[in-house]
């Protein structure tokens, strides 16, 4: 009898790691692509420090009717990003940012690292370019150094410093309403955006043509992006069309 309960309580803990490892690999992202329909740099996405540096907020557009949203990271720095048996999931839920327009993840970290994030869409799954964190070395500055030319209230003209703090690749505007709500988001290599004019604009995520209204307050977003996704500068201001 006592060597039976042995050799059941051997068998559970053998069947116990076994699934503990069949987790572990199931956990990484290219088992989870393993055999499946995949497009690559197909979700807009970046990362920044949060304001006080805290945390890192990872920031992605998700089309309509995505699901199964998902967070990868890797455990450093020191991989090739595109190797995807280095970025394991992590267990966490996005949050709406300008009221679901977009989206975001909020983690807290000790070390710099990549990230990924994916979602399923059509039977496909979308996978982002990879997001290198900068919390230590770079941790992403927050001011509000945007001027706001308003010689047309309605079609107002956006202004910033070029490269203020190097490192800049691309920047990313969004305007949104006093409550969040989006209105437009642009992407431009040049310092300046005007409402709501797209001849500078290289990559556009609004729907439809928005128009501002008289005497209404709004909110600029701008974000500075590095050619590898982290946010160096994150501006805003509040401007009222009058």
């Amino acid at each position: 009898m006592k060597q039976l309960t042995i050799l059941l309580l051997t068998l559970f803990l053998l069947s116990c790691s076994n699934d503990d490892e069949n987790s572990a690999v199931s956990n990484l992202l290219s088992e989870y692509i393993e055999n499946q329909i995949t497009e690559t740099g197909a979700i807009i996405a970046c990362a920044s420090s949060n304001e006080d540096n805290t945390a890192i907020l990872t920031f992605f557009y998700p089309k309509t009717n995505a699901i199964n949203i998902r967070f990868y990271e890797s455990e450093t720095t020191e991989i090739e990003k595109l190797d995807y048996s280095k970025y394991s999931f992590k267990a966490i839920s996005s949050e709406p940012f300008f009221n679901g327009y977009l989206r975001k993840f909020t983690t807290a970290e000790l070390s710099e690292h990549w990230i990924i994030v994916t979602y399923e869409l059509n039977n496909e799954i979308k996978i982002s370019n990879p997001i290198r964190t900068k919390q230590i070395s770079k941790p992403s500055v927050w001011n509000d150094a945007v001027t706001v030319n308003q010689t047309n209230a309605l079609m107002p003209v956006f202004n910033w410093e070029a490269n203020a703090v190097g490192d800049n690749a691309i920047y990313f505007q969004v305007l949104s309403k006093e409550n969040n709500d989006f209105i437009s988001g642009t992407y431009t290599y040049e310092n300046n955006f005007k409402f709501y004019n797209t001849s500078n604009v290289i990559l556009n995520i609004t729907e439809g043509f928005p128009q501002l209204e008289n005497n209404t307050n709004y909110n600029f977003t701008l974000m500075d992006v590095s050619i590898d996704n982290w946010v160096n500068l994150v501006s805003q201001v509040v401007f009222n069309t009058q």
